[in-house]
């Protein structure tokens, strides 16, 4: 529930706050208490609360399907092998069936996006009060349990995937065949800039949509959370187990469309034209 020493105003300001570290004005390092504060450390501040869940979540992603290849059974799977029998099968049929080239990394990647992303937009249906609340008894001022709607968590993945796009570009069709792919499409040798500007307009927009795609649509859940928390608890409860409900199709959505457009962009990248 909302704090009763805030305005609905404050509160709302106070959930979209990353706990954050970094060096203040006078040279000094700490946390940061307020979004003025945040903003004033600059480019090399770093979002406490992002990285612990994200690396967090990371880790439980492989305890799981570690403890699951660890005690795989092929006359008694558990409940667990069941489960990371069926996510993996998912996934290595979505990754035949859009990626044509041969590279043993697609599949295992696109399996650590899909259940890492899922894992951190999960965290979208915690209560919004429950974990920033126990932060707050241990003195800690703001506590984001979202990774993903912090975007430097998101553009972080896509930019990854990025450099996984030019390296195989680069790799597989050479360095003049992926610059020749800039310059000379799609309209030959005669409308170089113009094909420049077009094509790479193209690759870049690749990591920012990628990001703000899952940034945009988990950031919108989360305040839509936040702002039902303002409300009295009555319209609470009427408001919020609805719209859980239909976020968990969200969660799912935006994790797939996420290790879907991976696949897809690395696949044009293995094209040899």
């Amino acid at each position: 529930m909302a704090s009763e020493n805030l305005t609905a105003s404050s509160y709302i300001q106070h959930h979209l706050q990353n706990l954050t570290f970094g060096q203040h004005p006078d040279g000094s390092w700490g946390i940061a208490h307020g979004a003025e504060e945040a903003a004033a450390m600059g480019f090399w501040a770093i979002h406490l609360d992002t990285m612990l869940f994200s690396i967090g979540l990371g880790i439980l992603f492989l305890w799981l399907f570690r403890k699951a290849a660890v005690k795989v059974s092929a006359d008694t799977p558990s409940g667990l092998q069941n489960f990371v029998e069926m996510m993996v099968e998912f996934v290595d049929t979505s990754v035949k069936e859009t990626f044509h080239g041969k590279n043993k990394v697609i599949a295992p990647l696109a399996l650590t996006i899909f259940v890492w992303v899922f894992l951190m937009n999960l965290m979208d249906l915690v209560p919004v009060d429950f974990l920033p609340h126990i932060a707050s008894l241990l003195g800690v001022p703001y506590f984001r349990v979202v990774p993903t709607t912090d975007l430097n968590a998101t553009l972080g993945m896509s930019l990854s995937v990025f450099i996984l796009i030019v390296y195989y570009s680069i790799k597989v069709k050479g360095i003049s065949g992926f610059v020749g792919e800039l310059t000379l499409q799609p309209f030959g040798k005669w409308m170089i800039p113009f094909n420049f500007l077009l094509e790479g307009v193209g690759l870049i927009a690749k990591p920012v949509s990628l990001a703000l795609r899952l940034f945009g649509n988990l950031y919108a859940g989360e305040l839509i959370f936040i702002l039902i928390a303002i409300l009295p608890w009555g319209i609470q409860w009427a408001l919020s187990v609805p719209w859980a409900i239909f976020h968990i199709l969200v969660i799912v959505l935006q994790a797939f469309i996420f290790m879907m457009l991976t696949i897809v962009y690395l696949s044009m990248a293995h094209e040899d034209h």
